[in-house]
């Protein structure tokens, strides 16, 4: 298992072939563990026009030539931003690249001129919800009308 530090953070095209490997990646491990499994083809059509300039950003991680993990963030508005599709291969968990990887997608919001990063959860996501509370992550009312989400988060950076 290679360790978080050779982790190389890229910025791709929510349509690309990279970013649709990891989506379906990530969407494959959604379908899994919710109950009542998850609409993939609903999710990737929406990933480009959300996750690309203007509307917001879309990043891979890569080890190698492995993509081990993606994160995209939405701006909301002036100050806030949201962090959406953040996943990590399940064979590179426990390292601290998903730490990492929200780092990273924090920074990027901060660099875009955000003072504050939200995001939502599936309640089957429970390693998910502990980082975020680990991280800094308050519990906020929801905030959208994602019928996957149990859980709504809010940091300010």
């Amino acid at each position: 298992m290679t360790g978080s530090g050779d982790v190389i953070f890229a910025t791709v095209d929510a349509g690309s072939a990279e970013a649709r490997c990891a989506l379906m990646q990530y969407f494959d491990e959604l379908d899994r563990r919710f109950v009542g499994g998850f609409n993939a083809d609903e999710a990737l059509s929406s990933a480009a026009p959300s996750l690309n300039p203007p509307s917001g950003l879309f990043f891979i991680a890569m080890v190698e030539d492995d993509v081990v993990g993606c994160g995209g963030i939405q701006w909301i508005d002036g100050a806030t931003a949201e962090i959406k599709r953040m996943w990590v291969d399940p064979r590179r968990r426990g390292i601290g690249l998903g730490k990492r990887l929200l780092g990273f997608l924090e920074g990027e919001a901060r660099s875009g001129g955000r003072t504050r990063v939200i995001l939502d959860t599936n309640e089957s996501l429970t390693e998910a919800r502990s980082m975020y509370r680990s991280l800094g992550y308050d519990t906020i009312e929801r905030y959208n009308d994602n019928p996957y989400a149990h859980h709504w988060f809010e940091k300010v950076l």
